[in-house]
C-alpha cells in the first residue's frame, strides 16, 4: 500500500548519472518510493502526471525557470505535490527566483546522500528546506517586500501598476538583474521598463526618476489644498 511512504518521488533529473546515484540512494530507504526516474520531455510531462508522485525532485534551474512554467504547470495537476531542487549552486538569485517559482526544498551540490534524503523527508511532512548559508537571504527578501506603505507616484505621471513596482525596487538601488530575480523577469524586460519610466517621468538616469516621484506627491497634495 502507497500509503506505508512517506513519500513517492519522481526524479526529473537531467544529470543521468545524477539520476541514477539518486535512484541507488532513495532505494535503500524504508519510507522513499521513487515512482519514476527520467530527463524532462513533453511526454514524461504526463507519466509525472500520471505517476502523482508527492515528491518531484529536479536538477536543473534552466528548466524550472523556462517559458514553459513548469512548476506551475505540474501544480495544477497535482496540486499536493512539492519540488525540492538538488545538485544546485548557492547563487543567491538562482534561490531566490527558485523559492519563487514555488520550490519548497533546496539542497546544494556539496551535500551529502544523507541530506538529500532528509530533505525530502522533511517536505513530504510540510516543512520547507534550504541550506542556513541561504536561509538569512531569503529573510531578508521578505523583509525588503513588507515595507511601508509607498509615498511615490503612480497615476499621476502615468505609471503602470508594473512600472511603479519598479519604482520602489530603484528606490532599494536595486540592480536590473536583482531586478529580475524579485518580479520573476527577464532582465531586458527590466530594461524596457526603465527606459519607459525615464520617457515618463521626464528623467536622465535611475536616481532622477526616484527623485521626481518622491516630488510628485506633495506636489499633488499642494494643488488639492489650493
Amino acid at each position: 500500500m502507497s500509503s506505508q511512504w512517506i513519500a513517492e518521488v519522481f526524479l526529473l533529473a537531467e544529470n543521468r548519472l545524477l539520476r541514477e546515484a539518486l535512484i541507488r540512494l532513495l532505494a535503500k530507504k524504508t519510507d522513499i518510493r521513487v515512482v519514476g526516474a527520467n530527463p524532462y520531455s513533453p511526454a514524461v510531462h504526463e507519466e509525472v502526471i500520471a505517476a502523482r508522485p508527492s515528491i518531484i525532485v529536479l536538477d536543473s534551474s534552466g528548466l524550472v525557470f523556462s517559458n514553459a512554467r513548469l512548476i506551475s504547470t505540474l501544480h495544477a495537476s497535482i496540486p499536493a505535490a512539492s519540488v525540492v531542487m538538488v545538485d544546485m549552486d548557492s547563487d543567491q538569485s538562482t534561490f531566490l527566483r527558485a523559492v519563487r517559482e514555488g520550490v519548497v526544498g533546496y539542497v546544494l551540490k556539496d551535500a551529502s546522500a544523507s541530506e538529500v534524503a532528509a530533505t525530502i523527508r522533511a517536505v513530504a511532512s510540510g516543512e520547507a528546506v534550504c541550506p542556513p548559508s541561504l536561509s538569512r537571504i531569503l529573510f531578508r527578501s521578505v523583509s525588503q517586500q513588507t515595507s511601508a506603505p509607498s509615498t511615490f507616484c503612480g497615476e499621476e505621471l502615468g505609471l503602470s501598476r508594473r512600472e511603479q513596482q519598479l519604482v520602489e525596487l530603484l528606490r532599494e538601488r536595486l540592480t536590473n538583474k536583482e531586478i529580475a530575480v524579485r518580479l520573476n523577469l527577464s532582465e531586458q524586460t527590466v530594461k524596457n521598463h526603465v527606459h519607459n519610466i525615464l520617457r515618463k517621468v521626464g528623467a536622465t538616469d535611475r536616481l532622477a526618476i526616484v527623485k521626481r516621484c518622491e516630488m510628485e506627491p506633495s506636489r499633488t497634495s499642494a494643488g488639492n489644498r489650493a
